[in-house]
Protein backbone atom coordinates (compact mmCIF):
# COMPACT_ATOMS: atom_id res chain seq x y z
CA UNK A 1 0.00 0.00 0.00
CA UNK A 2 1.86 3.12 -1.22
CA UNK A 3 0.75 5.72 1.26
CA UNK A 4 2.64 8.54 3.34
CA UNK A 5 2.25 9.58 6.49
CA UNK A 6 0.14 12.83 5.35
CA UNK A 7 0.45 15.22 8.44
CA UNK A 8 -2.26 17.51 6.55
CA UNK A 9 -4.42 14.47 7.77
CA UNK A 10 -2.88 14.52 11.33
CA UNK A 11 -3.22 16.40 14.67
CA UNK A 12 -0.21 18.27 13.39
CA UNK A 13 -2.40 20.34 10.68
CA UNK A 14 -4.44 22.04 13.79
CA UNK A 15 -2.85 25.38 13.58
CA UNK A 16 -1.49 26.07 17.30
CA UNK A 17 -2.58 29.68 16.55
CA UNK A 18 -6.48 28.87 16.14
CA UNK A 19 -8.78 27.40 17.87
CA UNK A 20 -8.12 23.91 17.11
CA UNK A 21 -4.45 24.23 18.50
CA UNK A 22 -5.33 25.79 21.65
CA UNK A 23 -4.65 22.23 23.66
CA UNK A 24 -2.36 19.14 21.99
CA UNK A 25 -4.28 16.15 23.07
CA UNK A 26 -3.79 12.49 22.04
CA UNK A 27 -7.30 11.98 20.69
CA UNK A 28 -6.85 15.27 18.18
CA UNK A 29 -6.91 14.42 14.52
CA UNK A 30 -7.38 16.78 11.79
CA UNK A 31 -9.61 19.69 11.03
CA UNK A 32 -8.49 18.99 7.24
CA UNK A 33 -10.10 15.43 7.01
CA UNK A 34 -13.38 17.30 8.91
CA UNK A 35 -13.37 19.93 6.23
CA UNK A 36 -12.80 17.10 3.35
CA UNK A 37 -15.90 15.10 4.49
CA UNK A 38 -18.28 18.12 5.34
CA UNK A 39 -17.63 19.60 1.10
CA UNK A 40 -18.63 16.12 -0.24
CA UNK A 41 -21.23 15.38 2.60
CA UNK A 42 -23.37 18.75 2.77
CA UNK A 43 -25.50 18.30 5.98
CA UNK A 44 -28.01 20.41 8.31
CA UNK A 45 -27.22 18.07 11.82
CA UNK A 46 -23.94 16.78 12.54
CA UNK A 47 -22.87 13.97 14.91
CA UNK A 48 -19.51 13.30 16.54
CA UNK A 49 -20.38 10.49 19.20
CA UNK A 50 -16.62 10.67 20.10
CA UNK A 51 -16.08 14.40 21.55
CA UNK A 52 -12.18 14.22 21.82
CA UNK A 53 -10.85 17.78 21.73
CA UNK A 54 -14.39 18.99 19.96
CA UNK A 55 -12.49 19.00 16.48
CA UNK A 56 -15.99 17.73 14.41
CA UNK A 57 -17.94 20.41 16.50
CA UNK A 58 -15.21 23.50 16.14
CA UNK A 59 -15.69 22.80 11.78
CA UNK A 60 -19.19 22.44 12.26
CA UNK A 61 -19.41 25.29 14.36
CA UNK A 62 -17.06 28.02 12.43
CA UNK A 63 -19.24 26.81 9.00
CA UNK A 64 -22.67 26.93 10.53
CA UNK A 65 -23.87 23.61 10.75
CA UNK A 66 -25.53 22.58 14.03
CA UNK A 67 -23.20 19.90 15.80
CA UNK A 68 -24.11 17.66 18.68
CA UNK A 69 -20.70 15.78 20.30
CA UNK A 70 -21.05 12.94 23.08
CA UNK A 71 -18.60 11.79 25.14
CA UNK A 72 -18.19 9.82 29.23
CA UNK A 73 -15.48 12.59 29.89
CA UNK A 74 -16.75 15.49 31.40
CA UNK A 75 -12.95 17.22 30.84
CA UNK A 76 -13.54 16.91 26.74
CA UNK A 77 -17.02 17.99 27.11
CA UNK A 78 -15.50 20.98 28.50
CA UNK A 79 -12.98 21.75 26.43
CA UNK A 80 -15.25 21.16 22.93
CA UNK A 81 -17.52 23.86 25.13
CA UNK A 82 -15.01 26.30 25.50
CA UNK A 83 -13.18 25.88 21.87
CA UNK A 84 -16.45 26.14 20.43
CA UNK A 85 -18.46 29.09 22.28
CA UNK A 86 -18.94 33.12 21.63
CA UNK A 87 -16.42 35.50 23.06
CA UNK A 88 -17.83 38.73 23.39
CA UNK A 89 -15.03 41.91 23.26
CA UNK A 90 -15.70 42.25 27.02
CA UNK A 91 -15.04 38.46 27.52
CA UNK A 92 -11.77 38.68 25.95
CA UNK A 93 -10.71 42.14 27.51
CA UNK A 94 -11.54 40.40 30.94
CA UNK A 95 -9.56 37.35 29.77
CA UNK A 96 -6.71 39.26 28.91
CA UNK A 97 -6.88 41.66 32.04
CA UNK A 98 -6.79 38.75 34.98
CA UNK A 99 -4.27 37.12 33.15
CA UNK A 100 -1.89 39.91 33.87
CA UNK A 101 -2.68 38.97 37.35
CA UNK A 102 -2.24 35.35 37.24
CA UNK A 103 0.93 36.41 35.28
CA UNK A 104 2.42 38.59 38.43
CA UNK A 105 0.96 35.43 40.86
CA UNK A 106 3.74 33.39 38.49
CA UNK A 107 6.41 35.45 39.31
CA UNK A 108 5.83 36.15 43.03
CA UNK A 109 8.29 33.40 44.05
CA UNK A 110 6.44 31.57 47.30
CA UNK A 111 5.04 28.17 48.19
CA UNK A 112 2.01 27.32 46.21
CA UNK A 113 -1.39 27.19 48.10
CA UNK A 114 -2.73 24.32 46.58
CA UNK A 115 -1.57 21.55 43.98
CA UNK A 116 -3.38 18.54 42.80
CA UNK A 117 -3.11 15.13 44.52
CA UNK A 118 -1.54 13.62 41.48
CA UNK A 119 0.01 10.52 41.80
CA UNK A 120 4.11 11.07 41.76
CA UNK A 121 3.64 14.96 40.78
CA UNK A 122 7.55 15.31 41.12
CA UNK A 123 7.75 13.15 37.82
CA UNK A 124 5.64 15.82 35.95
CA UNK A 125 7.19 19.14 37.50
CA UNK A 126 10.34 20.12 39.79
CA UNK A 127 9.36 21.86 42.80
CA UNK A 128 10.06 25.68 41.24
CA UNK A 129 7.27 25.33 38.05
CA UNK A 130 4.86 23.17 40.63
CA UNK A 131 5.00 26.08 42.88
CA UNK A 132 4.31 28.95 40.45
CA UNK A 133 1.31 26.60 38.56
CA UNK A 134 0.04 26.38 41.97
CA UNK A 135 -0.28 29.66 42.68
CA UNK A 136 -1.35 30.42 38.98
CA UNK A 137 -4.63 28.08 39.84
CA UNK A 138 -5.42 29.73 42.52
CA UNK A 139 -5.90 32.89 40.72
CA UNK A 140 -7.55 31.37 38.16
CA UNK A 141 -9.62 30.03 40.68
CA UNK A 142 -11.53 33.10 41.23
CA UNK A 143 -12.80 33.50 37.65
CA UNK A 144 -16.06 32.07 36.04
CA UNK A 145 -17.81 32.38 32.63
CA UNK A 146 -16.05 32.69 29.48
CA UNK A 147 -13.15 34.64 30.34
CA UNK A 148 -12.12 31.96 33.29
CA UNK A 149 -12.75 29.46 30.72
CA UNK A 150 -9.72 30.97 28.70
CA UNK A 151 -7.85 31.66 31.64
CA UNK A 152 -8.02 27.77 32.04
CA UNK A 153 -7.04 26.81 28.65
CA UNK A 154 -4.03 29.18 28.95
CA UNK A 155 -3.37 27.47 31.98
CA UNK A 156 -3.30 23.94 30.31
CA UNK A 157 -1.09 25.25 27.72
CA UNK A 158 1.45 26.88 30.18
CA UNK A 159 1.23 23.60 32.70
CA UNK A 160 1.78 21.47 29.67
CA UNK A 161 4.66 23.14 28.16
CA UNK A 162 7.07 22.76 31.56
CA UNK A 163 6.00 19.40 32.28
CA UNK A 164 8.70 16.73 31.79
CA UNK A 165 7.21 14.67 29.16
CA UNK A 166 7.54 14.93 25.70
CA UNK A 167 5.21 14.10 22.82
CA UNK A 168 7.29 12.87 20.12
CA UNK A 169 4.95 10.25 18.79
CA UNK A 170 1.35 9.02 19.79
CA UNK A 171 1.54 9.06 23.08
CA UNK A 172 3.94 10.82 25.84
CA UNK A 173 7.09 9.77 27.74
CA UNK A 174 8.58 11.23 30.72
CA UNK A 175 11.96 13.19 30.23
CA UNK A 176 14.90 14.57 32.37
CA UNK A 177 13.14 16.86 35.04
CA UNK A 178 14.30 20.41 34.23
CA UNK A 179 13.74 23.53 36.81
CA UNK A 180 12.78 26.42 35.18
CA UNK A 181 12.42 29.72 36.26
CA UNK A 182 9.54 32.20 37.46
CA UNK A 183 10.46 34.59 34.42
CA UNK A 184 10.43 31.77 31.91
CA UNK A 185 7.05 30.62 33.16
CA UNK A 186 5.79 33.77 32.59
CA UNK A 187 6.81 34.44 29.64
CA UNK A 188 5.27 31.14 28.88
CA UNK A 189 2.04 31.96 29.86
CA UNK A 190 1.88 35.67 27.98
CA UNK A 191 2.56 33.73 24.75
CA UNK A 192 -0.40 31.72 25.25
CA UNK A 193 -2.47 34.26 26.68
CA UNK A 194 -1.98 36.44 23.57
CA UNK A 195 -2.62 33.45 21.38
CA UNK A 196 -5.99 32.93 23.20
CA UNK A 197 -7.20 36.28 23.20
CA UNK A 198 -6.56 37.10 19.35
CA UNK A 199 -8.29 33.19 18.61
CA UNK A 200 -11.21 33.74 20.48
CA UNK A 201 -12.28 36.66 18.42
CA UNK A 202 -12.49 33.86 14.87
CA UNK A 203 -16.41 34.00 14.24
CA UNK A 204 -18.64 31.36 15.31
CA UNK A 205 -21.64 30.80 13.29
CA UNK A 206 -23.10 28.16 14.50
CA UNK A 207 -24.03 26.27 17.91
CA UNK A 208 -22.34 23.19 19.51
CA UNK A 209 -23.82 21.32 22.01
CA UNK A 210 -21.70 18.95 24.08
CA UNK A 211 -24.15 16.16 25.24
CA UNK A 212 -22.97 14.41 28.58
CA UNK A 213 -23.26 10.04 27.34
CA UNK A 214 -21.72 7.02 26.87
CA UNK A 215 -21.42 5.99 23.14
CA UNK A 216 -22.60 2.51 23.53
CA UNK A 217 -26.48 4.32 24.44
CA UNK A 218 -27.24 7.46 22.16
CA UNK A 219 -30.79 7.45 23.42
CA UNK A 220 -30.18 10.80 25.15
CA UNK A 221 -29.64 12.48 22.12
CA UNK A 222 -33.10 14.62 20.48
CA UNK A 223 -32.01 14.28 17.20
CA UNK A 224 -31.58 12.80 14.18
CA UNK A 225 -28.56 13.59 11.95
CA UNK A 226 -27.92 13.80 8.13
CA UNK A 227 -23.85 13.64 8.89
CA UNK A 228 -21.71 11.59 11.57
CA UNK A 229 -18.03 12.39 11.69
CA UNK A 230 -15.61 10.98 14.33
CA UNK A 231 -12.77 9.17 15.48
CA UNK A 232 -13.43 6.83 17.94
CA UNK A 233 -10.47 5.42 20.10
CA UNK A 234 -8.29 3.26 18.47
CA UNK A 235 -7.90 -0.48 20.13
CA UNK A 236 -4.60 -0.55 20.68
CA UNK A 237 -4.33 -0.22 24.21
CA UNK A 238 -3.63 3.39 24.93
CA UNK A 239 -5.88 4.82 27.25
CA UNK A 240 -6.45 8.66 26.53
CA UNK A 241 -6.79 9.10 30.42
CA UNK A 242 -3.11 8.74 30.91
CA UNK A 243 -2.31 11.74 29.17
CA UNK A 244 -5.69 13.61 29.84
CA UNK A 245 -4.76 13.16 34.10
CA UNK A 246 -2.39 16.50 34.80
CA UNK A 247 -5.52 18.57 33.35
CA UNK A 248 -8.45 16.79 34.69
CA UNK A 249 -6.32 17.02 38.35
CA UNK A 250 -5.50 20.70 37.94
CA UNK A 251 -9.06 21.69 36.54
CA UNK A 252 -10.81 19.19 39.63
CA UNK A 253 -12.38 16.69 37.24
CA UNK A 254 -10.02 13.78 39.12
CA UNK A 255 -9.25 13.63 42.82
CA UNK A 256 -7.32 10.23 43.21
CA UNK A 257 -6.58 7.19 41.00
CA UNK A 258 -9.01 5.11 41.65
CA UNK A 259 -11.55 8.06 39.90
CA UNK A 260 -9.43 7.98 36.47
CA UNK A 261 -9.30 4.09 36.56
CA UNK A 262 -13.46 4.23 36.74
CA UNK A 263 -13.92 6.73 34.42
CA UNK A 264 -11.31 5.17 31.87
CA UNK A 265 -13.03 1.25 32.40
CA UNK A 266 -16.72 3.21 31.60
CA UNK A 267 -14.82 4.48 27.95
CA UNK A 268 -14.84 2.49 25.12
CA UNK A 269 -11.20 0.58 25.00
CA UNK A 270 -10.16 1.57 28.40
CA UNK A 271 -7.00 -0.14 30.83
CA UNK A 272 -5.78 2.71 32.99
CA UNK A 273 -5.15 1.50 36.76
CA UNK A 274 -8.65 -1.00 37.75
CA UNK A 275 -9.84 -0.51 34.06
CA UNK A 276 -7.15 -3.06 33.36
CA UNK A 277 -8.34 -5.87 35.92
CA UNK A 278 -11.51 -5.36 35.29
CA UNK A 279 -10.68 -6.01 31.61
CA UNK A 280 -8.85 -9.35 32.73
CA UNK A 281 -12.23 -10.35 34.32
CA UNK A 282 -14.47 -9.49 31.51
CA UNK A 283 -16.04 -11.93 29.33
CA UNK A 284 -19.03 -12.20 26.71
CA UNK A 285 -20.60 -15.19 25.18
CA UNK A 286 -21.59 -12.74 22.34
CA UNK A 287 -20.29 -12.99 18.95
CA UNK A 288 -19.19 -10.02 16.92
CA UNK A 289 -20.72 -9.61 13.36
CA UNK A 290 -17.02 -10.09 11.85
CA UNK A 291 -16.78 -13.89 11.05
CA UNK A 292 -12.80 -13.48 12.02
CA UNK A 293 -12.82 -12.45 14.65
CA UNK A 294 -12.97 -15.18 17.05
CA UNK A 295 -9.57 -16.58 15.36
CA UNK A 296 -7.91 -13.55 15.61
CA UNK A 297 -8.80 -13.10 19.06
CA UNK A 298 -7.88 -16.39 19.72
CA UNK A 299 -4.77 -15.71 18.02
CA UNK A 300 -3.93 -12.91 20.56
CA UNK A 301 -4.85 -15.25 23.18
CA UNK A 302 -2.11 -17.42 22.63
CA UNK A 303 0.17 -14.56 23.88
CA UNK A 304 -1.80 -12.66 26.43
CA UNK A 305 -5.29 -13.21 27.94
CA UNK A 306 -5.89 -9.70 28.83
CA UNK A 307 -5.12 -8.37 25.47
CA UNK A 308 -7.41 -10.84 23.49
CA UNK A 309 -10.16 -10.08 26.19
CA UNK A 310 -9.44 -6.39 25.38
CA UNK A 311 -9.95 -6.74 21.86
CA UNK A 312 -12.94 -8.86 22.53
CA UNK A 313 -14.64 -5.92 24.45
CA UNK A 314 -13.49 -3.45 22.37
CA UNK A 315 -15.95 -4.56 19.57
CA UNK A 316 -18.37 -5.58 22.01
CA UNK A 317 -18.93 -2.26 22.68
CA UNK A 318 -18.61 -0.74 19.49
CA UNK A 319 -21.43 -3.38 18.19
CA UNK A 320 -23.52 -1.86 20.90
CA UNK A 321 -22.60 1.65 19.65
CA UNK A 322 -23.09 0.70 16.25
CA UNK A 323 -26.89 -0.87 16.82
CA UNK A 324 -27.69 2.33 18.80
CA UNK A 325 -26.11 4.94 16.05
CA UNK A 326 -28.25 4.01 13.54
CA UNK A 327 -31.37 4.68 15.38
CA UNK A 328 -30.08 8.82 15.23
CA UNK A 329 -29.14 8.72 11.67
CA UNK A 330 -31.79 10.11 9.63
CA UNK A 331 -32.39 8.30 6.48
CA UNK A 332 -29.75 8.42 3.78
CA UNK A 333 -27.46 9.84 6.41
CA UNK A 334 -24.23 9.18 6.48
CA UNK A 335 -21.20 7.87 8.37
CA UNK A 336 -17.76 8.37 8.30
CA UNK A 337 -15.55 7.23 11.23
CA UNK A 338 -11.18 7.64 11.07
CA UNK A 339 -9.94 4.41 12.35
CA UNK A 340 -6.56 2.72 12.97
CA UNK A 341 -6.09 -0.75 12.05
CA UNK A 342 -3.53 -2.27 14.85
CA UNK A 343 -1.30 -5.38 15.62
CA UNK A 344 -0.61 -7.26 18.78
CA UNK A 345 2.25 -9.51 18.40
CA UNK A 346 2.21 -10.74 15.10
CA UNK A 347 -1.59 -10.94 14.84
CA UNK A 348 -3.05 -7.81 12.37
CA UNK A 349 -6.36 -6.49 13.48
CA UNK A 350 -8.44 -5.24 10.33
CA UNK A 351 -9.77 -2.68 12.23
CA UNK A 352 -11.51 -0.82 9.20
CA UNK A 353 -12.71 -4.36 7.99
CA UNK A 354 -14.49 -5.11 11.40
CA UNK A 355 -16.37 -1.52 11.71
CA UNK A 356 -17.60 -1.91 7.86
CA UNK A 357 -19.12 -5.18 9.30
CA UNK A 358 -20.43 -3.85 12.70
CA UNK A 359 -21.95 -1.20 10.42
CA UNK A 360 -24.25 -3.81 7.96
CA UNK A 361 -25.28 -5.58 11.04
CA UNK A 362 -26.97 -2.51 12.66
CA UNK A 363 -28.48 -1.87 9.94
CA UNK A 364 -26.49 0.62 7.62
CA UNK A 365 -26.04 0.09 3.72
CA UNK A 366 -23.07 0.34 1.41
CA UNK A 367 -20.19 0.26 4.21
CA UNK A 368 -16.43 0.79 3.08
CA UNK A 369 -13.59 1.95 3.38
CA UNK A 370 -10.32 3.45 1.96
CA UNK A 371 -6.72 4.11 3.40
CA UNK A 372 -5.71 7.77 3.89
CA UNK A 373 -2.57 7.69 5.04
CA UNK A 374 0.61 5.71 6.53
CA UNK A 375 0.79 6.25 10.63
CA UNK A 376 4.01 6.71 12.17
CA UNK A 377 4.51 3.82 13.97
CA UNK A 378 4.64 -0.04 12.77
CA UNK A 379 4.73 0.01 8.81
CA UNK A 380 1.59 -2.16 8.23
CA UNK A 381 -0.34 0.61 10.08
CA UNK A 382 -2.80 3.28 8.00
CA UNK A 383 -5.75 5.31 8.72
CA UNK A 384 -8.83 4.64 7.17
CA UNK A 385 -12.07 6.08 6.78
CA UNK A 386 -14.98 3.96 7.02
CA UNK A 387 -18.13 5.16 5.83
CA UNK A 388 -21.90 3.67 5.82
CA UNK A 389 -25.26 4.77 4.41
CA UNK A 390 -28.81 4.69 6.47
CA UNK A 391 -30.87 3.29 3.83
CA UNK A 392 -33.96 5.82 2.74
CA UNK A 393 -34.60 9.02 1.24
CA UNK A 394 -32.30 11.79 2.69
CA UNK A 395 -34.32 14.75 3.71
CA UNK A 396 -34.65 17.31 1.14
CA UNK A 397 -34.43 14.71 -1.57
CA UNK A 398 -36.21 12.08 -3.46
CA UNK A 399 -34.11 9.56 -3.74
CA UNK A 400 -30.98 7.52 -1.50
CA UNK A 401 -27.83 9.83 -1.47
CA UNK A 402 -25.78 7.19 -2.69
CA UNK A 403 -22.47 8.96 -3.61
CA UNK A 404 -18.66 7.23 -4.40
CA UNK A 405 -16.61 6.84 -1.23
CA UNK A 406 -14.52 9.30 -0.24
CA UNK A 407 -11.44 9.58 -2.32
CA UNK A 408 -8.06 8.39 -1.02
Amino acid sequence: MELRQEARLTFKANLRDTRYGWLRLTPAYSVHLVEDILRERPAERVLDPSCGTGTTALVCAERGIACDTTDINPFLLWLARTKTRVYSAAARRAFVAKAESVGRAIRRGADAPWVPPLHRIERWWAPRPLAALGRAMAEIRRSEGASGDLLRVAFCRTMIAHANVSFGHQSMSFRAREEAREDEIAATWARAVESIAASAASPIRATATPVHCDARDLRALEHRYDLVVTSPPYPNRMSYIRELRPYMYWLGYLKDGREAGELDWKAIGGTWGCATSNVAKWSSDARAPYRKLDAIVSAIAKRSDVLARYVAKYFFDMTAHAESLFDVVAPGGTVHYIVGNSKFYEVMLPVEAIFAALFEAAGFADARFVAIRKRSSKKELFEFVVSARRPGARRGSSRTNGRAPLRA
